[in-house]
């Protein structure tokens, strides 16, 4: 059997590179007042479209916290919310790691469904991201994963044949559109389990 040929590495960010958990939010909104955090979490499962339409960038940044802080009776500050919203994100050291050897032989692009408010006050700050030869951020191409369209904006960038394209991503949907498209996809469960299938597919040693 033939090794498939990759130029282009594409990775996920969320739940990949950096694991997040709302946990973290839901407990600073519960210390200011009781119930607070709980009122979130239910509008973010309840309203899931909300945060969609915030990842595509169909509304902006000053209306998605008109439409949340009444949820959260206004008990806080606009700056206070998104210094919590944002604050839910650790880093995948090992992944990184193995990134910083994948650029020395890969163009490396991040493609990510996120919103204006985690990017600027998140994540956005972290020095691994100069790793990455382009960042594919939803709220900027205005297409989110699954939709044709995000994935069509990385090869855009690229320039290079879909079949040359490896992405990693965390939601197997995500990754089978991939596929559907003419790439190759890894759905990341864990660090080893990624070495694994990276090494069964020639990308690394």
């Amino acid at each position: 059997m033939s090794i498939r040929k990759y130029s282009v590495i594409v990775s996920d960010l969320g739940n990949v590179l950096i694991p997040f958990d709302y946990s973290f939010a839901v407990k600073k909104l519960e210390k200011i007042e009781s119930g607070l955090g709980h009122r979130f979490l239910e509008n973010l499962k309840l309203h899931y479209d909300l945060h969609r339409k915030f990842e595509r960038g169909d509304i902006s940044p000053e209306e998605f916290l008109k439409i949340i802080l009444p949820v959260l009776e206004n008990k806080i500050s606009e700056m206070d919310f998104i210094r919590i919203y944002s604050q839910i994100f650790t880093i995948n050291e090992g992944l990184v790691s193995l990134y910083s050897e994948l650029k020395k032989k890969y163009t490396l692009v991040l493609l990510s469904n996120t919103n204006w408010i985690h990017h600027e006050y998140g994540w956005g700050k972290y020095e691994f991201l100069g790793l990455f030869d382009k960042l594919i951020l939803s709220y900027e191409v205005r297409a989110a994963k699954p939709e044709p369209g995000i994935y069509k904006a990385v090869e855009a960038f690229t320039g290079r044949p879909p079949e040359e394209h490896l992405f990693i991503d965390d939601i197997a949907e995500y990754a089978d559109v991939a596929k559907s498209l003419g790439w190759d996809a890894i759905q990341f469960i864990n660090n080893e389990q990624l070495i694994k299938e990276l090494r069964d597919k020639g990308v690394i040693k």
